[in-house]
């Protein structure tokens, strides 16, 4: 297994409910605290980074990665990169950090940010006098026809799916139990770092019943069975991992996560929900292993209907998915999400010697999907 990058370290901020704890702080304020707070672990084994990947999706413009590294006070030479694959923008940051180090020797610190908070409002230029029009998102696709609301493009995925309402008021519920049960026990603390005095998760609610799930009406069409309580929340928060070359990490001889194998694929846009089975596939099988093996596994929650979904199509037992919570009850920092699932990864694997194996996987808008698969290693 030589020559395959190792990630060394990794922390998230608590993840804030849009317009809540996390309100007044900026994406790269997020971002600067998360690679701050790895620069203890950097310092103990005598690591500088060559390069800070950050994903985002909703920040200012301009280069977030960038002052995020530079706020955090690293040295001015040390470059920095923004990715942007919509929801996929953590863990495709990650991605890249590690194909970088295939080939290089060195530190790559990577992740993502999100806040929804205090992204800016954007408006097509004002057409014949007409005034400025407000947008909240760029478009995923050309056409309308191949760009509808996420809600209703997973609503549409999971009556396709035959996935009923009450799988996934069932599922939504589990995950508001797990992450309570980890709060509870105290399995986020090690991988938590605070941001000023925010130091908990805004979101899980303990207690959050099927039955109290099952009175909430449809929220994006008519007859559908998506609603407020088996969706995501919109959150505010940021996440990053350390990433070493093979050989450095053979110097260093700690424990981590060794990156077996990283894929990207395309999906109708129309349905991007279903983005991370095809993504998983080509994962699991450039890593040489089987889904049995597979000890922790990491989807991101954007739906309950669109997890089950994906589910079914790979033949996962859904129980196995996110075993302490995850962003249904957690939230969703867009840009941020598939680095949270890295740092999950880590803490079940790593922190805690939870099993050998693991996966992360995330669909896009746009119709993507990006999974990686890690494995433990001392």
């Amino acid at each position: 297994m030589t020559g395959h990058p190792v990630i060394v370290g990794a922390l998230r901020t608590p993840i804030g409910t849009s317009g809540r704890s996390l309100a007044e702080v900026t994406a790269a304020d997020l971002g600067a605290t998360v690679l701050r707070g790895l620069r203890p672990m950097l310092d103990e084994h005598g690591l500088e980074p060559h390069e800070v990947v950050l994903g985002n999706c909703m920040g200012p413009g301009g280069d977030v990665a960038r002052v995020a590294t530079l706020a955090a006070g690293f040295e001015v030479s040390v470059p920095a990169l923004t990715v942007d694959r919509q929801c996929a923008s953590g863990l495709a940051a990650i991605a890249v950090a590690a194909s970088s180090l295939r080939a290089d020797r060195g530190a790559v610190l990577a992740g993502g940010v999100e806040s929804v908070s205090t992204a800016p409002w954007r408006m097509w230029p004002p057409h014949e006098g007409e005034e400025p029009v407000r947008y909240e998102r760029a478009p995923f696709a050309p056409t309308a026809e191949l760009d509808p609301d996420m809600g209703v493009s997973n609503d549409l995925l999971a009556a396709e799916h035959g996935i009923t309402r009450g799988r996934q008021d069932e599922y939504a519920a589990r995950s508001h139990a797990r992450a309570a049960a980890a709060i509870a026990s105290g399995s986020y603390d090690a991988e938590l770092v605070a941001v000023g005095d925010v130091l908990h998760d805004d979101r899980p609610r303990q207690g959050l019943t099927i039955e109290r799930l099952a009175r909430l009406r449809p929220a994006f069409r008519e007859g559908g069975t998506v609603t407020a309580g088996n969706s995501c929340g919109i959150s505010d928060g940021a996440a990053a991992v350390a990433v070493v070359d093979a050989e450095t990490h053979e110097a260093l001889g700690i424990p981590g996560l060794r990156v077996l194998a990283a894929a990207t694929a395309g999906v109708d846009p129309r349905r991007p929900g279903i983005g991370l089975v095809p993504a998983v596939e080509r994962a699991v099988i450039a890593a040489g292993i089987g889904f049995d093996d597979l000890d922790v596994i990491e989807i991101n929650e954007a739906f309950a209907g669109q997890v089950l979904a994906c589910c079914d199509a790979l033949g996962l037992d859904p129980v196995r998915v996110c075993a302490e919570g995850g962003a249904l009850a957690l939230g969703h920092p867009w840009g941020a999400s598939g680095a949270v699932l890295v740092v999950r990864l880590f803490s079940q694997l790593v922190l805690r010697d939870g099993g050998r194996y693991g996966l992360a996987a995330i669909a896009a808008g746009g119709g993507q999907g990006v999974a990686m698969v890690v494995e433990r290693c001392r």
